[in-house]
């Protein structure tokens, strides 16, 4: 009993370095401290950080709307990973990146239709599964479909269908694909598929969000409604940041289409 005493001696301390803890993950107990009570003490010192730092930011938030939480992952580590969750997000900010950067070009090259979808009888195929893909001049691709002759015409419908202005003509299995030259038609068209594309990332996040905040809800009757909501605006912060990402992708790649 003496040495439970002792080790509530020191929980004013651990509150103390609070700041500390946040970065640094939870306080260790001092040497002897029995195993349950240091459980006890833990969990008391992880709800209180929680809710002291919750009071500082609806405090700071008075007459202004847009107060910023940013807590601890390891404060709410049994109820949701946070870093899980911005990797998420972020990985659908990288898909948009690679997608600008791989099929929204003004000049075409033969990496830029790898990866136009294909429908056949089988299935959806990326085109260079199909095909083989080479340049044979700064105005000509060259799409060679021997290995899957029967896939000829998919592949063609599928090259004109793509979006970047591209006029695909037959020759038995080798599809030739002129080169367009770059008009103002054809980088207000690759701009508006820019624009589709980042509406689209914006809904894989609005998921991500959306699966996010449901895991939260789900421990509604066992922490505060101040730790839902504490975690719920984290979250739309996360989300907030990877959409303003997206917006400044977006605009970069508008202005290098448009000139």
């Amino acid at each position: 009993m003496a040495m439970a005493l002792r080790s509530f001696r020191h929980l004013p301390s651990l509150l103390y370095r609070s700041s500390f803890a946040m970065v640094r993950g939870l306080p260790q107990g001092p040497a002897g401290c029995p195993a349950l009570l240091l459980d006890g003490c833990r969990q008391r010192v992880r709800w209180m950080l929680l809710t002291r730092q919750l009071a500082t930011k609806k405090a700071k938030g008075k007459g202004q709307s847009q107060a910023r939480v940013n807590i601890s992952a390891a404060l709410v580590e049994d109820i949701i990973n946070l870093e899980e969750t911005n990797e998420d997000m972020q990985a659908v900010v990288e898909a948009l990146k690679e997608d600008f950067s791989r099929n929204l070009s003004v000049r075409t090259s033969p990496g830029a239709l790898d990866h136009i979808i294909v429908m056949t009888k089988d299935g959806k195929f990326p085109l260079n599964q199909l095909a083989q893909i080479s340049q044979k001049s700064p105005q000509l691709i060259i799409v060679n479909m021997t290995n899957f002759p029967e896939s000829t015409a998919a592949a063609t419908k599928a090259i004109r269908e793509s979006g970047m202005n591209l006029n695909p003509e037959v020759d038995g299995t080798i599809i030739r694909v002129p080169i367009p030259k770059v008009t103002r038609e054809h980088r207000e068209s690759l701009a508006k598929l820019a624009k589709q594309s980042t509406n689209k990332s914006k809904e894989a996040l609005r998921k991500v969000r959306s699966k996010s905040v449901n895991q939260v809800k789900k421990f509604k009757n066992k922490v505060s409604e101040d730790t839902i909501w504490l975690l719920e605006k984290q979250i739309q912060q996360m989300a907030d940041s990877a959409a303003a990402d997206m917006d400044k992708l977006l605009a970069a790649k508008t202005k290098e289409l448009l000139g």
